[in-house]
């Protein structure tokens, strides 16, 4: 039985993250660490800072990241890539192109027996009216097309400096720390989703830049990610147990 892993939140090509090269040269070799042994790896979102696709153009870069995701699916991995906050706007270039299997709203699956809920995590208990205003716009087919006739020069240049301005506007670019259960939205929905759906078994986000792993009940368990800036964090599903991990080039050695 091999293992399926899940990660999120690399923001890879972001203007905020000095060391982005390297920062993608360490994902890509993760995920060649682990094409032996996967049997399929789900990206929860916000894999890029900015992705935005037009009718024959797709941004610049990320070639390493790319062609490792095809290497996988070539392989027969089953590479699944939720939409997040950031790269909301892929149309079908990562589907034929690298083979991913691509996801706009949250899933849920069944995985060697067992039961997960899988989303990025974006407006899921958060009540912040700005944000679900900003969310809308963001997905308003209107607003995208609209968007579109303006040349990738100056819209993805747009796109590339409002994200690196969003990060910047945190304290040290960091995600304000872990609220505690009765605050922290992704528990808030969690719990409340739990209620009308006891089946599931696990509940796996990205969004939040933190690693969290809380046990809801005797047979349901939350976690939510970290990212791939600074904690390089993972879980992976044997088919039996779920681990979080975190991946140290030359220390990790990976399950």
């Amino acid at each position: 039985m091999k293992n399926v892993y899940f990660l999120s939140d690399a923001h890879l090509g972001s203007r905020a993250i000095a060391h982005s090269r390297t920062q993608e040269r360490r994902l890509v070799n993760f995920l060649d660490s682990i094409k032996e042994r996967a049997s399929a790896v789900y990206l929860l979102g916000d894999m890029f800072d900015f992705w935005y696709e037009f009718k024959l153009v797709v941004p610049k870069g990320y070639t390493r990241f790319l062609g490792k995701l095809s290497e996988l699916t070539d392989r027969g991995v089953e590479v699944h890539f939720f939409i997040g906050n950031h790269d909301i706007w892929c149309g079908d270039y990562l589907e034929k192109e690298c083979g991913v299997i691509l996801h706009r709203e949250p899933q849920t699956c069944e995985i060697y027996g067992k039961e997960f809920f899988l989303a990025h995590g974006d407006g899921l208990g958060d009540n912040d009216r700005k944000f679900h205003l900003l969310r809308m716009m963001f997905h308003s087919h209107t607003l995208q097309r609209m968007f579109s006739m303006l040349h990738p020069r100056w819209s993805v240049e747009l796109g590339l400096e409002w994200a690196k301005h969003s990060r910047q506007k945190r304290e040290e670019g960091k995600e304000p720390p872990y609220m505690g259960e009765d605050k922290e939205p992704l528990v808030l929905f969690t719990k409340k989703y739990l209620k009308t759906h006891p089946d599931i078994n696990y509940f796996i986000f990205g969004h939040r830049h933190i690693m969290l792993d809380l046990m809801l009940s005797r047979t349901s368990r939350l976690l939510i990610l970290g990212d791939w800036i600074s904690e390089f964090s993972y879980a992976v599903f044997d088919g039996e147990n779920l681990f979080m991990e975190q991946f140290i080039e030359g220390e990790t050695e990976v399950r």
